[in-house]
């Protein structure tokens, strides 16, 4: 028998280095062959001193309780596992390695500081700056460990040698409250001598421009660097080196750093000298405390993919550079011209009727800004003529699929530059593929949408806005949670929801955000809209169901209580001003109070009067919300043992469905407002009485026919409509609108070239002219349509430790397969139809079982191993 195999800490892999989990939860996976398990035993060497759990009966093998003492700081932890299976004892598996970080204020020795700037620029033109100090490494290092974090973005060196891969660092956070530190083993690069530690440190999220508001200094007006190296001798004997009054700074070659706006760099040299030694200031001190730094439960942001460009076309005296895919990231330019060259590279996702770039369609417009904004993205570099030298940007990011490159005296090739993928270092777990290749090419489309806006946050769009939208988060989650491991990465952005959310309850649309995107900014009134603030009880559920993380519940518990307080208290205490007459007594559970943004963006709904759009009633979206809220929170009750809450909360949604159904139920069965979403919705969260489904049902398809076999649908229900009319025994229709080619639908876009998912269903009009971002994952969520109903592979547990197969086939496709690396191991599933009939192969993972249904046939239990299913 082979042994345990994929060892993993948290949601952070096997080896992680600086973990902020004194008691950290363990996983592992079952031996090929093996069926079940009935006991573990773990052991762990922990700072070399060896403890051992000794047999321990269960099946637990994810998210295991840590078994021993808790860790203090840096602790170095090397543990195995052993089991007994259904095949008996199985040897040790191999180690894996994890570290904690400095996990007490007290840890702390070094110094914030900050750099010498007597004066500071205009937002969008403010400099990148080097820090740097110098120390002697006076004997042979065992082990080193640099710990480091900002007000602001940087990257470490030591003499001159970058410390790790990581971009962005710290990252995005709400940084007032929680700050993430990083930790780099140096050990490699430190030998005896003379070493010189520096860092490079910009403005990024801190107090770059940010959001659509493009505000500036939202957490601050001045950034800061802390960095503390711990450095361990052969001999036994330690020392500290780290950020204090003895450090220097300097404007550094990058002249310009913004995450949005791009950067400007002079490869001529700082200040335009090439003497490493010339004019450095002292920095300074900053009393900024150690209180809120935090270790992140997230993987980093890194360099993911390299792409070549499709082609390099010249339009006038530019030259503009195809990718082939829209992509986040960056270009490396490797041709940089005779010394003094300056070159302007503009990035974008479009192109204009004359072929040159357009970004007109990324700048800020909305109601609350007197014109347009600049769109940004624009980076420059200066040539100091260098043979071999390369361009490749700092500090920022760009959403692009063009660049249009100004100024180079030679002819580009594709050859001379590389597009730079880079977004969080997300483990994919989840793939799709099927007979037609335009379904293909629209799952992927939608899985590049999601890993473009999978930078540090999830992200409504990687240029224009780059915010953490709420609602976007909750409706695509599901969608994520089966492409790649996410859940670290939205662990740690509801951390930010929770400490962002109101004493009141009132949860923000956009999290992280600064003060112009929340209570103190134009967009005050507009905050805690629903289906926005119900991502705090959504997302947590559908973490949990993906991987079986109860804690995530436990931790948001506070937060769904206080916002389903907040929603109770609204409908019961306020009426929307078109309703006239007594009010009834099914108002009380009516919400129609407040700011919501409904069904956004439904198709032939432009918002052209915003005001007239804030005054809508829109309580058939919101009562919904308030319905199904409450139900998931009483299942989250009983998952969390709290039986009195399970009650209540199942008494209040029964309350709010009805209110609901008195409300929008006609006497025939109808619903009102005769919309696809309306209907949609209600099919979806349980809200239509059983005996007017049908009603409902055929309602809903005639709205569709209506449409031309169109779809309505907005933000919101979107990625509920194909599984609700299979649901509902509508499959076909769900194929006819999946395989629809005139707009709005999903094949128009990828028939117009998209190789992301567009905002709007016309992001790109008939002339040409885009619209608004062109890479937005929402409406990629119809893609959950292709795992769960087409492959048909859907959890019955959390986890998947027991799960569904049952799929749907439709439309022209003959065949689908779908993968998915579960957190017990890969479920395979493939079927295609043959002469003989229908053949399905199903791979179930150890310590898993499956419920497999053909069409037609019926239900069968299957356990652990390869299995082949026809009809």
């Amino acid at each position: 028998m082979s042994v345990p195999g994929s060892l993993a800490v948290e949601h952070l892999g096997d080896s992680p280095l600086g973990l902020g989990e004194r008691s950290p939860r363990l996983s592992w996976r079952l031996p090929a062959g093996t069926a079940a398990q009935q006991a573990y035993r773990i052991r762990a060497g922990i700072n070399a001193v060896e403890h051992d759990t000794g047999w321990v009966e269960g099946a637990a093998s994810v998210l295991v309780a840590w078994p021993f003492a808790p860790l203090g700081s840096a602790a170095a932890v090397a543990w195995q596992v052993r089991l007994r299976t259904d095949r008996g004892e199985s040897a040790w598996s191999e180690r894996a390695v994890f570290e904690t970080g400095l996990l007490d204020a007290s840890d702390w020795s070094a110094d914030w500081i900050r750099p010498y700037e007597p004066e500071v620029a205009a937002p969008g033109q403010r400099p990148a700056y080097e820090l740097r100090r110098r120390f002697v490494v006076d004997r042979p290092v065992r082990r080193a460990r640099l710990y480091a974090t900002a007000h602001g973005v940087y990257e470490t060196f030591l003499d001159g040698t970058r410390v790790g891969d990581v971009e962005l660092a710290p990252g995005y956070t709400n940084y007032t409250r929680r700050l993430p530190v990083q930790a780099y083993d140096v050990t490699a690069l430190l030998v005896p001598g003379e070493v010189a530690l520096g860092a490079l440190l910009s403005d990024g999220w801190f107090r770059g421009r940010l959001g659509i508001f493009r505000a500036a200094d939202q957490w601050g007006e001045h950034t800061a660097f802390l960095a503390q190296l711990e450095v361990e001798y052969a001999d036994g004997t330690t020392a500290v080196f780290g950020t204090d009054a003895g450090w220097e700074s300097r404007v550094s070659t990058v002249t310009r750093a913004d995450l949005i706006d791009g950067v400007t760099e002079d490869r001529r040299g700082a200040r335009g000298s090439t003497d490493p030694d010339a004019e450095w200031d002292p920095v300074e001190v900053a009393a900024l405390g150690y209180e809120t730094l935090i270790w992140s439960p997230a993987p980093p942001v890194r360099r993911i993919e390299e792409l070549r460009p499709r082609s390099v076309a010249r339009v006038g005296d530019r030259q503009v550079v195809d990718l082939g895919q829209n992509i986040n990231g960056w270009v490396r330019l490797d041709r940089l011209g005779p010394e003094g060259t300056e070159l302007t590279l503009t990035h974008g996702e479009a192109l204009g009727p004359d072929g040159d770039v357009t970004t007109e369609h990324l700048k800020p417009a909305v109601p609350f800004l007197p014109e347009p904004l600049p769109a940004g993205q624009v980076d420059k570099v200066v040539s100091a003529g260098r043979a071999g030298d390369s361009f490749e940007p700092h500090h920022t990011t760009h959403g692009f699929q063009y660049v249009r490159i100004e100024g180079h005296p030679e002819e580009l090739s594709p050859a001379d530059l590389t597009g730079v993928v880079v977004h969080t270092d997300l483990r994919r777990t989840g793939w799709f593929s099927c007979s037609d290749e335009r379904i293909n090419r629209l799952h992927e489309a939608a899985v590049w949408s999601f890993r473009d806006n999978a930078c540090e946050i999830p992200t409504d769009c990687p240029h224009r806005e780059r915010a953490g939208w709420t609602g976007d988060w909750q409706l695509y989650v599901p969608t994520a949670a089966f492409l790649y491991d996410v859940a670290g990465f939205s662990a740690k952005w509801l951390g930010d929801v929770a400490v962002e959310q109101a004493e009141d309850g009132t949860v923000a649309n956009i999290s992280p955000h600064g003060l112009m995107e929340g209570r103190q900014g134009p967009t005050a009134p507009l905050q805690g809209s629903a289906g926005w603030g119900d991502a705090v009880v959504i997302v947590p559920w559908e973490l949990y169901r993906a991987y079986g993380d109860e804690r995530i519940l436990a931790e948001l518990w506070p937060g769904m209580v206080r916002w389903l307080d907040r929603t109770e208290r609204m409908a019961a205490s306020g009426r929307h001003p078109a309703r006239t007459g007594p009010e009834a007594p099914h108002e009380r559970y009516l919400w129609d109070t407040g700011f919501h943004w409904g069904e956004w963006l439904e198709p032939g709904n432009d918002v052209d009067d915003f005001g007239a759009f804030l005054a809508r009633d829109k309580s058939d979206v919101a009562t919904a919300y308030f319905a199904h809220s409450a139900r998931l929170m009483a299942r989250i009750a009983d998952v969390l043992g709290r039986p009195a809450d399970a009650v209540r909360y199942g008494e209040l949604a029964e309350r709010v469905r009805s209110a609901w159904r008195t409300e929008f139920v006609t006497a025939d069965g109808t619903l009102r407002p005769a919309t696809q979403a309306n209907l949609v919705r209600a099919l979806a969260f349980g809200l239509v009485p059983a005996e007017h489904r049908a009603t409902v049902v055929e309602q809903l398809v005639e709205l569709i026919r209506a449409a031309g076999t169109r779809l309505a649908t907005g933000f919101l229900a979107t990625p509920l409509l194909l599984p609700t009319l299979v649901e509902h025994g509508q499959a076909g229709l769900a194929y006819e609108l999946l395989f629809q080619e005139s707009p709005p639908s999903w094949l128009h876009m990828i028939e117009r070239g998209a190789s992301t998912v567009w905002e709007r269903w016309d992001g790109i009009a008939d002339d040409g002219t885009p619209h608004e971002s062109l890479n937005h994952y929402s409406k990629g969520a119809v893609i959950s349509f292709l795992h769960r109903c087409t492959a048909g592979l859907q959890p019955l547990e959390p986890a998947y430790r027991r799960f569904r197969v049952a799929p749907v086939p439709g439309g022209r496709l003959t065949s689908a397969s779908a993968a998915l690396e579960s957190p017990y191991g890969r479920i395979e599933v493939a079927w295609r139809i043959e002469t003989e009939g229908f053949r399905l192969e199903v791979t179930v993972p150890p310590g898993t079982s499956a419920e497999v249904v053909v069409p037609g046939g019926a239900v069968r239990l299957l356990g652990p191993g390869r299995h082949v299913v026809t009809a």
